[in-house]
């Protein structure tokens, strides 16, 4: 039966010619290389990009199957946005062609018009594009929606297909009740004459049926241990209208019918999938070549499934797809993580077959070690405290130079001011000094960042509502014509009320923390590799409702058609563990006036998928807050007119400041 309908998939394969010609050298990313001294260059992050292709799973992969030119396809079905699992999925098969000199597709797996839209094909190509990536072509399953329908008939024709009436309830009992462990037994239709199934099958076509009332299944291995041998749906009845084809037709292929007979089509040489997909790999032998596999990544702590985060959307809990708490690519790109940062992640982890279940902290430290050397320092106050320095002038001022990164001169310098009136951190003073207390209080001295001389509290205010300090008094510590300077024990940040330099810039701070509440046992637990998440309800919920792409068919899900109340409870349940404090805001916070020209440079670091005219959005203004964490501007801005800052990562210092 099998070999029998590889040479269905061989014999369409030989009807098409090779669109590709000659094999061509490895395409290497160009990192980008430091021109010392220039401050309009921004280096990328050297990363090696092949790492995972030249050992271990992948290169077994190829070793099992060398040949030129390789040929692989991303096929991501345009029903929502991608997260951070299909970066992996993008970097595999875009980088696997790319090491070996050959080219990847972008296919749209568009078969259920029912929850596609153009929106989401639109954003797939730019986040695949954002990553560094370029498709090879741009193709649609429906591009080939008349070849597949007459393939098709040739499958009823030979007797290895049959229209089917049956209801979902009798599908179930057909595959031993919801347990699978009742007896099995075959559809009372799979034994009609081919001339009746096919007759069923073009009235389908036509339009004589309602959704559900007919469906063509493949005459596959009822019996099989593998429940993706079941007799899976090849065409089913839907009435909407697609996004491509209108409404042309009223059946639609399924993904266990389009994808490998489509990767026939293209000429495919390495058809890689995630390991949910793995009991598919039999009935894709059953239709057209072999296929190997990878691990699938997820993230604790997050929601990926396109189901829920809608849910969330609807509950006012997050924004949209592209909420920076979400791990959602476009979310991820908007909290200001580099395209280079995940795709050095994804390398990091490498690649087995085993389903990779990774705590955010991990997927953090990747991204902190990337921006640590890419982008400059700017020095940020969340909660700002005025300090009057009284023995200044009113109208002093001194122009001072600050590199951008004390570790990477290329970067540049600029210059603040400082006055008579600066601005420092409230968490950098204290109203009760103490021996273990190095920064500001009453009597003590504490450099400021930069500037020649510190500075010494001499008196504070208290605002009699909050009681808060409302302002701080200081001295300049200049010390007289002869005398010995004494180096501050600490230099704390800083920004001066300037006028004349349009200093502070004002800003809106967000800080992004898990967006779901993991229970402390899981929060302990360290990574696994697992076949299922455990833990919260929504992790219990989003381990089955995970989607990487184009979905395949969960074990008591019948062909495509879910049992909608199987998950209600647990799909509404979910949102008990939210985190209600998953964004906090710092309304009032300053950031120096460096960062207009750090602006002006972005992005920072110039990498592939962002260095091209007009790709560059506020997330690539990128820099780190002294001592505070790595930040980006944000699309937003403040009803004030404030710029909004998202928080990328943590610095490590971020558990606690030392004294």
């Amino acid at each position: 039966m099998a070999s029998e309908n590889v040479v269905l998939a061989d014999r369409t394969r030989r009807k098409e010619s090779n669109p590709k010609g000659e094999s061509k050298p490895p395409k290497a990313i160009k990192a980008g290389k430091p021109d010392v001294g220039a401050k309009d260059k921004v280096p990328a992050a050297p990363i090696n990009p092949n790492a995972m292709f030249q050992e271990g799973f992948l290169a077994s992969v190829y070793n099992e199957k060398p040949c030129k030119p390789v040929v692989t396809r991303f096929p991501p079905e345009p029903n929502g946005f991608l997260h951070i699992g299909h970066s992996k999925a993008i970097a595999i098969n875009f980088g696997f062609a790319r090491y070996h000199g050959g080219d990847c597709y972008l296919r749209y797996d568009d078969t259920n018009p029912e929850k596609e839209d153009e929106r989401y094909v639109r954003s797939i190509q730019e986040m695949v594009e954002w990553l560094g990536f370029k498709p090879y072509r741009i193709t649609y399953s429906s591009d080939y929606f008349h070849e597949l329908y007459r393939l098709a008939e040739e499958l009823v024709k030979s007797g290895k297909a049959y229209v089917c009436h049956c209801s979902d309830a009798e599908l179930k009992l057909q595959r031993g009740g919801a347990d699978h462990k009742g007896p099995r037994y075959a559809c009372l239709h799979r034994d009609r004459p081919f001339e009746e199934s096919l007759s069923e099958f073009r009235a389908m076509k036509e339009g004589r049926y309602k959704p559900q009332e007919a469906f063509l299944r493949m005459k596959q291995d009822v019996f099989s241990g593998n429940t993706r041998m079941w007799d899976l749906t090849a065409y089913r009845v839907l009435d909407a209208t697609h996004h491509r084809t209108g409404k042309e037709w009223r059946i639609y292929p399924t993904y266990d019918f389009t994808h490998c007979l489509c990767d026939s089509f293209e000429k495919i040489t390495h058809s890689l999938c995630t390991t949910e997909f793995e009991t598919s790999r039999e009935p894709y032998e059953w239709l057209c070549d072999a296929l190997e596999v990878y691990g699938r990544l997820k993230i604790q702590g997050t929601v990926l499934s396109k189901r829920l985060i809608q849910k969330l959307i609807e509950a006012k809990r997050v924004r949209d797809f592209d909420d920076p708490r979400l791990f959602t690519l476009v979310g991820l790109r908007r909290r200001g993580v580099p395209p280079g940062a995940i795709l050095s992640f994804v390398n990091e982890l490498g690649v087995s077959t085993s389903m990779s279940e990774i705590q955010i902290a991990r997927f953090e430290n990747a991204v902190r070690r990337y921006l640590e050397q890419t982008v400059p320092r700017l020095m940020l106050l969340l909660d700002p405290l005025p300090v009057i320095i009284e023995n200044l002038p009113d109208d002093y001022l001194e122009e001072i130079g600050v590199p951008f990164s004390p570790k990477n001169p290329e970067f540049g310098d600029h210059i603040v001011p400082f006055t008579r009136r600066v601005f420092i951190d409230r968490s950098d003073f204290r109203e009760v000094d103490s021996k273990d207390y190095f920064r500001l209080a009453p009597g003590k001295a504490v450099g400021l960042l930069k500037v020649p001389f510190p500075i010494r509290a001499t008196t504070f205010t208290k605002d009699p509502d909050t009681g808060l300090v409302a302002e701080v008094r200081a001295t300049y510590e200049k010390p007289e014509e002869g005398s010995a300077f004494k180096k501050p024990k600490t230099y704390i940040q800083w920004i001066a009320a300037s006028e004349k330099h349009a200093s502070p810039v004002k800003a809106e701070v967000r800080y992004f923390h898990n967006l779901i509440n993991l229970p402390a046992e899981v929060r302990a637990k360290p990574e696994k590799k697992t076949a299922t998440a455990k833990g919260s309800k929504a992790q219990a919920v989003d381990a089955v409702d995970a989607e990487q792409g184009p979905a395949v068919v969960n074990a008591d899900l019948l062909d495509g058609r879910e049992e909608g109340a199987r998950e209600d409870d647990a799909k509404t349940a979910f949102l008990e563990d939210i985190n209600p404090n998953s964004e906090e805001v710092f309304p009032n916070a300053m950031v120096e006036i460096g960062l207009h020209e750090v602006r002006k440079r972005a992005p920072w670091p110039e990498e592939e998928g962002e260095k091209k005219e007009g790709r560059s959005g506020p997330e690539t203004v990128r820099f780190q807050g002294l001592r505070v964490a790595y930040f980006c501007l944000d699309k937003d801005q403040s009803e004030e007119g404030k710029v909004v800052l998202n928080r990328i990562v943590s610095l490590k210092e971020d558990a606690g400041k030392g004294a």
